[in-house]
């Protein structure tokens, strides 16, 4: 039943086979697809098909599991672990298609579905937990495994099912059982409210300028908010949003200090009163987390929920938080001291930076020190041209080749989908692209498969659906999308996840492209970052959208040069979210002040004087919604991982393809087939440490990445 067993609180990710009857004949997901490559056909996906679907999915997994639980034979690899892989197809062909659009193209009666179906599939993913015929069968398989002949990707196929339904509940015995089950539904009804909370409050907000209130906004910003006032009938006026490519420009370029403020209190003060807010739904969240893992004996979630990563324990995780405070913390201070004396011979006045003010002054700095101007940088990264950048990068480090195909059905006009071939032109998989903000979307960028890759029963290979989704700047009614070169690094981050799932070479979906430990999934995408601030990179495809002239020599230096520049905030800024994320998830009771939790937590990281009425945790999708409860610390850990990996080819060549092969082989095509250490080690030869990401980020100090722990088996629980 692929990933419903390991990530039980992921629901979007089960899987099952179904009958049509004439009431429901119509309903799409009732078989499998009709269409180029078996894609989704899309115009024929309803709301009104995704409930009926859902339900009838659930049932007939059901079946499948009881065929696996009453069968005679005695229980083997074969009968019972793989079967179970493979059972709940038809559920999996649903939400396969509902959760992502969900995030990407949802709607009021969406959000409905999703409260009303959250706790029927907690409760379907907990039944098969705690089935005691099916887990009776899988004890059996995993006490005997020393006489089935299996391979690596078997044995990890059967601990990782083993140690799913262990964790999940299998080994509780009477009340507690009920009170699992309780509880799952409980989260999943929780986290559900909490990501429609962030979606809806952020789409109420409508910002109304006049001509006399955009000093310093460049003309990308101001010809948007006409373009959108004009749409709601309002010629001559300004509308901005808190969409993020929005909120970001009018930090960063506004020269009047009582508007930044008045954005900066709108977006940090979301979801913290009012309708939408979230602060006792993320305390009950963070508790009733805490209560689940006290049924397996350990003190707080974090404990629990860290076994199955690489750092294992949260003091490994707060071990390397630490270490990178102390690194990074000089820096930051450096440069607030730069910012404020610049600040204050700019403005004539003494200046106190506030947080309202980083953004604007930092980046005149950054002008100043660099000569560097994102905006100059726009007309050189249209996004076509950085769609055949950013794709031709995988076709000098792997030989992929990317084709439009309009024949594949889309979600929504501005979505386009590929045919990935390699080099030899073999079918890899698809990939749709989805570039734009829009109402019905939620803010951020991110990566999900509308199906993974896979060997089928019949022994063929099932190529995998991948769609990158972001937020960037529109087109405006006289240019085309111009990207700032942040925009073009989240593409190539995200891009980073695509290519995980594309270049999957597994038997099991479960085991298959990103299905690996949650501080080993941002490697890849981290990895791609890097490639920003390489000149041989740029050359091949940054060019002025008008004329065509290749970015100048000049404009390149500037983004090389000061790649560096703010290092510090940007490294203890990770640092609040992680040590947050901690502070929620070590908790042993009841969070009753959530501001002071907050407050505590990111201390001995905060740059700036507290903001009554502003809190990010609210609005902390990641891990109240997410799927990074315990976890955000993940991007510091991955991040010292893609600066030890990048290392290497900076050292036998930035597009190699000795060394991508090695990288394609031992990660990106391995997924959690093996433990990720062995799988890093393989390709780079040695085990990690930070002095990449020191020396990348021009911090003085080297140190050792905390000795992470090797792999080892499992213990029973």
């Amino acid at each position: 039943m692929r990933k419903v067993i390991f990530a039980v609180f992921a629901l979007f990710t089960l899987m099952g086979k179904a009958q049509q009857t004439p009431a429901t004949a119509g309903n799409p997901f009732f078989g499998e697809y009709s269409t180029v490559h078996g894609t989704v056909p899309f115009d024929l996906v309803s709301n009104k098909y995704y409930e009926e679907a859902i339900d009838r999915g659930m049932a007939l997994q059901n079946e499948e599991i009881a065929a696996i639980v009453n069968q005679r034979s005695v229980p083997d690899f074969e009968n019972t672990i793989v079967a179970l892989e493979r059972t709940g197809a038809d559920l999996n062909r649903v939400l396969n298609v509902f959760y992502p659009l969900l995030s990407a193209l949802s709607d009021d009666e969406m959000m409905e579905i999703s409260l009303r179906v959250s706790a029927k599939l907690s409760a379907h993913s907990t039944g098969i937990s705690l089935n005691e015929g099916l887990w009776n069968r899988i004890k059996q398989v995993y006490e005997n495994r020393e006489k089935f002949n299996l391979d690596v990707e078997d044995a990890m196929l059967l601990q990782r099912t083993y140690d799913s339904f262990a964790r999940s509940g299998a080994n509780l015995q009477g009340e507690q059982r009920d009170t699992f089950r309780n509880l799952s539904a409980k989260l999943s009804d929780l986290t559900t409210k909490f990501g429609q909370n962030v979606l809806k409050e952020l789409n109420t907000y409508e910002i109304w300028l006049t001509a006399d209130d955009l000093a310093g906004l460049p003309e990308s910003s101001v010809e948007s908010a006409s373009d959108a006032a004009k749409a709601k009938g309002r010629d001559g006026e300004y509308l901005f949003t808190l969409d993020q490519p929005v909120y970001s420009a009018f930090m960063k370029f506004s020269s009047r200090p009582d508007l930044r403020e008045k954005f900066y209190r709108l977006y940090n003060g979301r979801n913290t009163k009012g309708e939408y807010s979230n602060m006792e739904i993320m305390s009950e969240i963070a508790d009733t987390r805490r209560l689940i893992a006290e049924l397996f004996g350990h003190k707080n979630f974090a404990e629990y929920a860290l076994e199955r990563t690489m750092a294992e324990t949260p003091a490994n995780v707060n071990k390397l938080l630490e270490q990178l405070t102390e690194a990074y913390k000089p820096a930051q201070q450096r440069e607030f001291a730069e910012i404020e004396k610049f600040a204050s011979e700019l403005e004539g006045k003494p200046v106190k930076l506030h947080p309202w003010d980083y953004s604007y002054y930092s980046n005149k700095l950054r002008e100043a020190k660099y000569n560097y101007d994102e905006e100059e940088l726009r007309p050189y990264f249209e996004l076509n041209n950085v769609i055949d950048g950013v794709f031709g990068l995988a076709t000098k480090l792997y030989g992929l080749n990317f084709v439009p195909n309009s024949d594949i059905q889309v979600y929504h006009p501005d979505v386009k989908a590929f045919d990935v071939n390699d080099e030899n032109g073999e079918f890899i998989g698809v990939i749709y692209t989805d570039f734009f903000p829009r109402e019905s979307k939620r803010p951020g960028a991110w990566m999900t498969s509308f199906r993974e890759e896979y060997v089928g029963e019949d022994g063929v290979k099932v190529h995998p659906h991948v769609t990158i989704v972001m937020n960037f700047t529109k087109p405006t009614s006289s240019k085309p999308a111009l990207l700032t070169p942040y925009e073009v690094e989240t593409f190539l981050h995200e891009f980073g996840h695509a290519l995980h799932g594309l270049l999957a070479d597994t038997k099991y979906a479960s085991l298959s492209g990103t299905n690996v430990y949650r501080d080993f999934v941002e490697l890849p995408s981290q990895f791609n970052e890097n490639y920003l601030t390489q000149k041989d990179f740029l050359d091949g495809f940054a060019k002025h959208y008008q004329t065509g002239e290749p970015i100048p020599q000049n404009l390149v230096d500037k983004i090389v040069n000061s790649s560096q520049f703010g290092a510090g905030y940007a490294c203890l800024r990770q640092l609040g979210f992680g040590l947050t994320d901690m502070a929620w998830h070590t908790a042993t009771s009841k969070i009753e002040d959530p501001v002071a939790l907050e407050r505590d937590a990111v201390k001995e990281v905060s740059m700036f004087e507290d903001v009554d009425g502003c809190l990010f945790s609210p609005q902390f999708s990641h891990i109240f919604s997410g799927g990074y409860a315990a976890g955000y610390y993940s991007y510091k850990w991955a991040e010292v991982l893609d600066a030890d990996a990048f290392a290497m080819f900076l050292e036998n060549g930035l597009f190699d393809r000795e060394t991508a092969n090695k990288f394609r082989n031992n990660v990106l095509s391995r997924g959690g087939t093996e433990h990720p250490m062995t799988l890093y080690k393989r390709f780079r030869g040695q085990e990690p440490t930070i002095d990449a990401l020191l020396e990348r980020d021009g911090i003085k100090q080297s140190k050792k990445m905390p000795e992470l722990p090797q792999p080892v088996p499992s213990k029973k629980d």
